[in-house]
């Protein structure tokens, strides 16, 4: 007759059981987050690689619905400096802000554009007023999808009275410049790194970085997966060793 498991054994058993499942799901998530981490890197190299388009495809794919984000793009307009908006950024070390100019185009739009970064101490546009360019100009970057809310609570709030935005809220962004909402696009242009005069704002700011630790991940849970089941078989082996 086969020897019953006492209560204590029996109830640890089922504990190992329950962690040697949920380590094996962890496992299973971080291959398919893998998979889809390698599919963006993919998506995104290929977006990168790509020659510019017309900002007239950015705004049909927008308006579809469609993913924006880091297709390259060319547009011409005329800056309104007045309107900048001042994004807390680092850059290569340096504390600053990233430049956000309407452009406004010919047909009396306007669109946001990352013209790039200045230090900290040369947020006042008169201390870099050779790059306050005039006229009408041609910026080729990368579109950037709007966001629709602040990305974390650990993200301070906007301090719209001294035009510093700790997160691209476009509405705030907008109203702030006296802009009409209606007739702002729905998203924003990174400049590339063509320089502009007195090399301010330095352009290229754009973070194309995306960490990709899932196999680690994978790889961590199945061996803590397999280091709790070969645990268990030698507390069992022993434990019947000892009864015999």
């Amino acid at each position: 007759m086969p020897e019953r498991l006492s209560p204590l054994r029996a109830i640890g058993l089922v504990l190992a059981l329950a962690a040697f499942v949920c380590l094996i799901l962890l496992g299973n998530w971080q291959v398919r987050r893998l998979h889809w981490k390698q599919d963006l890197l993919a998506t995104v190299s290929a977006r990168l690689q790509a020659p510019p388009v017309p900002l007239a495809e950015i705004e049909a794919l927008a308006a579809e619905g469609g993913n924006i984000e880091y297709r390259p793009v060319t547009v011409s307009g005329r800056f309104e400096h007045d309107g900048e908006r001042h994004f807390f950024a680092t850059f290569e070390g340096q504390s600053g802000y990233y430049v956000y100019t309407p452009l406004r185009l010919a047909d009396g739009r306007a669109v946001f554009v990352n013209r790039g970064f200045v230090p900290f101490d040369m947020k006042a546009v008169e201390t870099r007023g050779q790059g306050q360019v005039e006229g009408t100009v041609t910026i080729t970057g990368l579109a950037r999808a709007r966001l629709s809310e602040k990305p974390s609570f650990l993200v301070p709030e906007n301090d719209v009275p001294q035009n510093i935005f700790y997160w691209k809220d476009l509405d705030s962004m907008t109203a702030s410049a006296g802009l009409d909402a209606q007739k702002v696009l729905p998203f924003f242009i990174d400049a590339d790194d063509a320089p502009n005069p007195g090399g301010l704002p330095a352009g290229g700011v754009t973070r194309i970085s995306f960490p990709n630790n899932h196999l680690q991940y994978a790889i961590t849970w199945y061996g803590l997966a397999a280091v709790l089941a070969i645990g268990v078989a030698v507390l069992v082996f022993k434990g019947r060793r000892r009864d015999d």
